[in-house]
């Protein structure tokens, strides 16, 4: 770069250099004083230039310096900060009665009929109340059969949603492990051609959509728990209403109950005589 800015400087060196500002008239030399000025004036603009071109090539060089510093990246960055991920572990479990490997199957791959399999395997079946039954219940005790039914049912449905996620994230695990180890061999790489502007704009990008997909991943985690606390407040809520339905229904009935229980009991003793 210094060879390649000298041949102009050097052309302006010799363009600047006053021309003489004489003329010879018969073997005199006569001085001509606007000549001289026009040289003069000629010269000093080309000074000027040199000194604006040396600040134009001091500015690039230090901008060029500053670029070699700035591309030089950390040395055994793979030894530095290289670090080893955990592996995943799949469920596992004894199988003595042959109804839990189904519901592993599920927990481990997240298939929708899997899933359902496993569960309807490894759970109690709920049994319905016929209608002969229920029409012959009062309807306060119906509505809380009913309730208490909703309440497994959508127990049910909970566990099976978060073990399809949770199936779904170990399914996914080794393709995200594997995700992760290339952009951290990439990111640790001292080759240039990954760590061009582009190509580290891509490392970000590609970072960003992952952790995206994580918290996506955690998202649906949260969510399934937060299904399932729900139902558990709407069994405690169940279980509150039918301790205070009952007492009430205590109170209301305790007198004719009484009654109903010990209002001949007077007059079949008064009535009772001895064999």
């Amino acid at each position: 770069m210094k060879k390649l800015l000298a041949i102009p400087f050097i052309a302006l060196v010799l363009a600047a250099t006053p021309r003489s500002a004489h003329a010879q008239i018969g073997g005199t030399v006569v001085y001509d004083p606007a000549n001289f000025k026009n040289a003069t004036l000629r010269y000093a603009q080309l000074i000027a230039q040199l000194r604006q071109l040396r600040a134009t090539y001091a500015q690039v060089l230090n901008h060029y310096n500053l670029a070699v510093q700035m591309s030089h990246s950390i040395p055994n960055m793979a030894s530095r900060y290289g670090l080893s991920s955990t592996p995943w572990r799949y469920a596992n479990a004894r199988d003595v009665y042959g109804n839990a490997t189904p519901w592993l199957n599920g927990a481990n791959s997240g298939g929708v009929s899997a899933v359902l399999n496993g569960y309807q395997k490894a759970t109690s079946t709920l049994q319905s109340y016929s209608q002969t039954l229920l029409s012959s219940m009062p309807q306060s005790e119906v509505q809380r059969l009913e309730a208490d039914a909703a309440t497994v049912e959508l127990v049910d449905g909970a566990a099976q949603n978060a073990l399809e996620a949770i199936g779904a994230i170990r399914a996914n695990a080794v393709s995200t492990t594997s995700t992760i180890r290339n952009i951290q061999n990439d990111s640790l790489s001292n080759n240039p051609t990954l760590n061009t502007e582009v190509g580290v704009l891509n490392k970000v990008n590609a970072t960003n959509v992952l952790s995206l997909q994580n918290a996506q991943d955690t998202n649906k985690l949260l969510v399934a728990l937060l299904e399932q606390q729900t139902i558990l407040s709407k069994q405690l809520r169940d279980a509150s209403t039918n301790i205070t339905n009952a007492d009430i229904n205590r109170r209301q009935n305790t007198v004719a109950l009484g009654q109903q229980l010990t209002g001949n009991l007077g007059q079949t003793l008064n009535g009772y005589r001895l064999p």
